[in-house]
């Protein structure tokens, strides 16, 4: 079944190309398909398009699909093209005549684009409790292990004193930031498009503003044109956004696996929590973190795909858009995925005790031992060039007795004003 079918049969090979995938993708849509079909028929009802009765029995139907939905046992057969061709055939296969008004004063290019709005609104917000909960545990990490010290690098050489309470707790601000994007996609995507139709509205009486309530949405998109403008631009905003975080994910992820490492030696895991190799009894591998840094900067690549898909389109609808879903809601669903065994994960981690009075490590304290100099009168100048020429000489012995005590540093570490800016809600 297909909702633009005029009695006309399709080349197969053509229908086969056109509708791709669409019918696997679309199960994670079907819900919130039938979400605004709801809001729709109510509204449909309201304007005189419906009766009470008709309203009733539409809302009945679509309140069994959502709990085959919700069960898991909702499928979408060979014979439909998507999930809204799908959803209408049974509407009319137990309703008859009332299931065919379902599809009055809206077309498929709104429903997909009110569908896909309204996953990533909920995704969104599920991703941003999943950062949550790994912001929470990263700044009790951080509490945990604040007078840990750990070497500071630059270019990959010992540079200054840092600690895991710095490491863990900045880590857990960067998500701060990662946040005001997620944010600022939500925001994007909450915006009612449904009614925009075929994108140039309709002339039916509808209530647009009946909809957005009856949905959740947060205001809606007034102009139709720019409602189906939308679709890419939203893909590419929300595609920023998980990238921004993945970017951060993929760092940690690359640290971690970095510390791990005899050469530097930092942290370990529980030996269940990493794989071994076929020849070699010895090796304790981080492939979670390894797959975490890869997942990770395969999501980053979205935004590049989002932005070729859709780029210099003009106005109006394109077949084009049927694209962005797959990736998308694929990149969604990794995430989830990827947060929940990163934070399950960095709880497990064995902080080890580091010697800093290993050679490797001498240097660690110039900088502090600078400074004091300078506290003591010398100019900055002067005091570099000492410490450089004893460095230099072989004769610099470390003064490791320095503290910290400014805003952000391994001695003042803020946990608690970091933890009061994570933004709570997207507006």
């Amino acid at each position: 079944m297909k909702l633009w079918d005029k009695g006309i049969s399709i080349d197969k090979k053509i229908e086969q190309f056109t509708v791709g995938n669409d019918r696997e993708i679309d199960i994670y849509i079907a819900k919130y398909d039938v979400i605004a079909s709801m809001a729709h028929a109510k509204m449909l009802e309201q304007i005189g398009i419906l009766n009470a009765e008709e309203l009733k029995q539409l809302l009945d139907g679509l309140a069994g699909l959502q709990d085959q939905i919700d069960a898991g046992t909702f499928s979408i057969d060979e014979q439909f093209e998507d999930v809204h061709s799908k959803i209408e055939f049974e509407l009319t296969q137990s309703l008859g005549e009332v299931g065919k008004k379902i599809h009055t004063a809206r077309s498929r290019n709104d429903q997909v684009l009110v569908a896909c709005q309204l996953y990533f609104k909920d995704n969104l917000i599920f991703i941003k409790e999943k950062v949550k909960t790994l912001f929470d545990s990263l700044l009790d990490l951080a509490e945990t292990y604040k007078d840990k010290m750990l070497p500071g690098y630059t270019h990959l050489q010992v540079a200054m004193p840092s600690s895991f309470g710095l490491w863990f707790s900045a880590y857990a601000e960067l998500l701060v930031d990662d946040v005001y994007l997620l944010n600022a996609a939500l925001q994007t995507v909450d915006q009612n498009p449904l009614g925009s139709a075929a994108g140039y509205g309709s002339s039916f009486p509808i209530d647009r503003a009946l909809t957005t309530k009856e949905m959740g949405f947060g205001t809606l998109k007034y102009n139709v044109v720019a409602a189906q403008m939308g679709r890419g631009k939203n893909e590419r905003t929300i595609a920023a956004a998980l990238g921004g975080l993945s970017n951060t994910l993929a760092r940690f992820a690359m640290d971690i696996c970095l510390y791990m490492s005899q050469n530097f030696g930092f942290i370990s895991f529980p030996d269940e929590l990493t794989t071994g190799s076929s020849i070699m009894p010895h090796k304790k591998n981080p492939d979670v973190f390894e797959l975490i840094r890869g997942k990770c900067n395969k999501i980053q690549a979205l935004q590049t795909e989002m932005v070729l898909i859709t780029n210099n389109l003009p106005s109006g609808y394109h077949r084009d858009f049927q694209l962005l879903k797959e990736n998308m809601i694929d990149a969604f669903e990794a995430l989830k995925d990827i947060l929940d065994i990163f934070n399950y994960a960095i709880q497990k981690i064995i902080v080890k005790d580091v010697d800093i009075y290993d050679e490797k490590y001498k240097y660690l304290f110039t900088v502090d031992n600078i400074n004091t100099l300078v506290v003591d009168g010398m100019s900055f100048r002067e005091a570099y060039q000492q410490i450089g020429s004893q460095v230099q000489e072989g004769t610099y012995q470390p003064d490791m007795s320095k503290k910290h005590s400014h805003i952000g540093s391994i001695h003042n570490l803020c946990l608690n004003d970091i933890r009061v800016k994570f933004p709570e809600e997207h507006d």
